[in-house]
């Protein structure tokens, strides 16, 4: 299996299974001189870690993680950060059953047709457990952008489960981090438990869709044509497990607009243009304007459900597959960090491609 890296200059390569005993990667490209610890990182891992409340999935892991390479008295050198993840509460033998079985909705079948072989034990490497090491290869993205650009501050928060959205005049950026949900509206925190608790005692899962919005990004990030920093961020987002639409700014609904609708008109301010409007999620033509960079993505539902499915046998036998184990009833909770994590890895690979080319600053002075 190949392609289990991502990015250009700060280069992530994530290894391990759900049930093997780790998981984790490989940081390469990171800047020497960075600050960085356990616990740095561990901040971010906590965020994603599962077992945190009746709303994930009651596996047990502590996620902690160990910094096994590229650090020296609390610094980065500029050689490969390797980092390493334990699984300390696996249970296999829930998954004894499906052995010979595909899931539907999961990874199973494909795995098996193009591999023919399949590690059956959570799903193997198909399994959400494998974004632990993206958020902790995000925590030293973070590190590494809070060097070089202080101000840039990057936040996920769901705005949708299910058909429930958020009502954005209720937009309080202070209640994110205060619900189980990371959601910014209070009171659909409050109508989301009780419907996700209805799904959950039923065995049953929901879709979700994340916001991640990244302020105060300089500007010229991301170049023309094929490597547009939207491209980049599009695809970390889309790579991510049960993700299956990625749109930036206006995205989908910039259909329905005119042209009148959809330009964000530019004024000039004391301090440079201004905007007045950001349909355009804070990128043009593929490079960061300075405004914040919005990106949403759906979560599909968790397809592990108690309710039984019909599918097939390796051997091509009819049967019913009803899924035993841990599982999150709304996977969107967790892909919240995640989606951070990826948007900060992208932002750290195009800020390091924007210096080696161009160098620091602004090229083209207005005003």
């Amino acid at each position: 299996m190949s392609f289990n890296a991502f990015g250009h200059l700060f280069r992530v390569t994530t290894w391990g299974e759900s049930h093997g005993p780790a998981l984790g990667a490989t940081v390469d490209g990171c800047p020497p001189g960075v600050p960085l610890t356990e616990a740095d990182i561990q901040t971010w891992l906590d965020k994603r870690k599962p077992g945190q409340n009746r709303y994930t999935t009651q596996r047990r892991e502590a996620d902690a993680v160990e910094i096994l390479s590229g650090v020296f008295e609390g610094q980065t050198t500029g050689t490969p950060i390797q980092l390493m993840i334990r699984n300390t509460d696996q249970r296999s033998k829930d998954y004894g059953g499906i052995a010979q079985t595909f899931r539907p909705g999961h990874a199973d079948i494909t795995y098996w047709q193009k591999y023919g072989i399949r590690d059956y034990r959570g799903g193997g490497r198909s399994s959400a457990r494998e974004t632990a090491a993206r958020v902790a290869a995000g925590g030293v993205a973070r590190a590494a952008l809070a060097q070089l650009a202080p101000e840039l501050q990057i936040k996920g928060y769901m705005v949708q489960m299910g058909p429930h959205s958020i009502d954005r005049a209720r937009f309080d950026w202070t209640e994110i981090d205060q619900n189980p949900f990371w959601t910014p509206d209070p009171q659909a925190a409050e109508d989301w438990a009780t419907y996700l608790d209805g799904l959950r005692k039923s065995g049953s899962s929901v879709g979700a869709m994340i916001e991640v919005s990244a302020r105060a990004v300089p500007v010229g990030l991301g170049a023309p044509i094929y490597a547009k920093l939207d491209t980049d961020i599009a695809a970390g987002l889309m790579s991510i497990n049960a993700v299956k639409g990625v749109e930036i700014g206006e995205g989908m609904q910039a259909a329905v607009l005119t042209g009148e609708a959809n330009a964000d008109e530019i004024t000039m301010g004391e301090d440079g243009p201004i905007y007045s409007s950001n349909h355009a999620g804070g990128i043009l033509g593929g490079i960061s304007t300075g405004q914040d960079i919005v990106a949403r993505f759906a979560v599909k539902p968790t397809s592990s459900i108690l309710t039984p499915r019909a599918s097939i046998t390796k051997s091509g036998e009819t049967t019913e597959v009803v899924t035993k184990g841990r599982h999150d009833p709304c996977v969107g909770i967790r892909a919240v960090p995640v989606g951070e994590a990826m948007v900060a890895c992208t932002l750290l690979d195009h800020l390091l491609l924007h210096r080696g080319q161009v160098g620091d600053g602004i090229k083209g002075r207005i005003g």
